[in-house]
């Protein structure tokens, strides 16, 4: 199964293979050569996802900004519910 680059990925298709990768890693049935792989590979999804979220963030505050809202607070999941 060929695999897409990394920088094609959507956000949530690169949490998708990141997910899979931990289960394959956990699961302890690769060898060193292919838990190597998977686990650089994971890391770089990891650094791809954070980037993503990152930006997003970024472009949030720069909307609220525009809007005349100065600052984003924490998001707590305990008062939403």
């Amino acid at each position: 199964m060929a695999r897409k680059k990394i920088e094609n990925l959507s956000f949530e298709e690169s949490l998708k293979e990141l997910e899979l990768i931990v289960q394959k890693l956990e699961a302890g049935e690769l060898s060193l050569e292919d838990s190597m792989n998977f686990f650089e590979r994971g890391l770089n999804l990891s650094q791809l996802s954070q980037e993503k979220l990152q930006d997003a963030e970024q472009k949030i505050q720069m909307l609220m900004t525009a809007n005349g809202q100065q600052t984003l607070t924490d998001f707590n999941v305990e008062e939403n519910e």
